[in-house]
């Protein structure tokens, strides 16, 4: 495995839910860990403030983005593009920003870890934009893992994950929400952050894994 003992990684959407919980997990490991969002002033959509970023922070050996977007929902004749765009400006081509922004300064032996989501694979009327979305970034890291070996590129699809991107909703509306979905899935609970967090570590850690998108959604692409 990795030695990841002293490394140092870079968790951009590291400061609240999948990212802080993958931040945490490496910590633990001994890792090193510079957690960045948009909470700390990162923006994906500035390719030129991305680059001044990465060659602030130096040399490091693990990039994991994990930062996410709101994305409109609703059948495709109505979807409203400006905001889809506005989505695949965070998601996509943010995660493709920080990537080549961050190579320059990635070690020998280190890694790239993304985040798509179940969608990607999912066909589910009303959800065009993270299928879109999800998909072509799992078709990137394909291609990233063969033209930039032996750096190793993955990404993680998490499903329904309880993080606080819930918290909005009234405690009872949202133990019943998650109640439900748990119901629905063959491992018969919502996945928790640190489950997920769990995926990022094999993906970090294993030197024999690039190219490969790890699913943890409790089953839902075969539910």
């Amino acid at each position: 495995m990795t030695p990841l003992h002293k490394a140092r990684a870079i968790v951009i959407g590291g400061t609240s839910g999948i990212g802080a919980s993958v931040a945490d997990t490496l910590e633990v490991r001994g890792v090193e860990v510079i957690r960045a969002s948009r909470a700390t002033g990162l923006d994906l959509t500035k390719a030129a403030a991305l680059v001044n970023w990465f060659k602030a922070q130096g040399p490091f050996d693990h990039l994991i983005v994990t930062a996410g977007s709101q994305a409109p929902g609703g059948t495709f004749p109505a979807l409203d593009l400006d905001a889809a765009g506005a989505a695949f400006d965070v998601k996509f081509w943010g995660s493709v920003r920080a990537v080549q922004a961050a190579i320059p300064f990635i070690r020998a032996g280190g890694s790239i870890t993304l985040t798509s989501g179940f969608l990607a694979r999912r066909t589910t009327p009303g959800t065009f934009t993270k299928t879109a979305m999800n998909a072509a970034l799992e078709a990137t890291v394909k291609l990233l893992a063969n033209e930039l070996a032996p750096l190793r590129v993955n990404a993680i699809s998490p499903g329904l994950t309880d993080t606080e991107a819930y918290a909005a909703l009234p405690a009872d509306k949202r133990a019943a929400m998650l109640s439900e979905a748990a119901a629905r899935l063959p491992a018969g609970r919502v996945a928790q952050p640190q489950d997920v967090a769990a995926g990022y570590l094999f993906a970090i850690e294993n030197p024999s894994v690039t190219g490969t998108i790890v699913d943890i959604d409790g089953g839902a692409l075969i539910a």
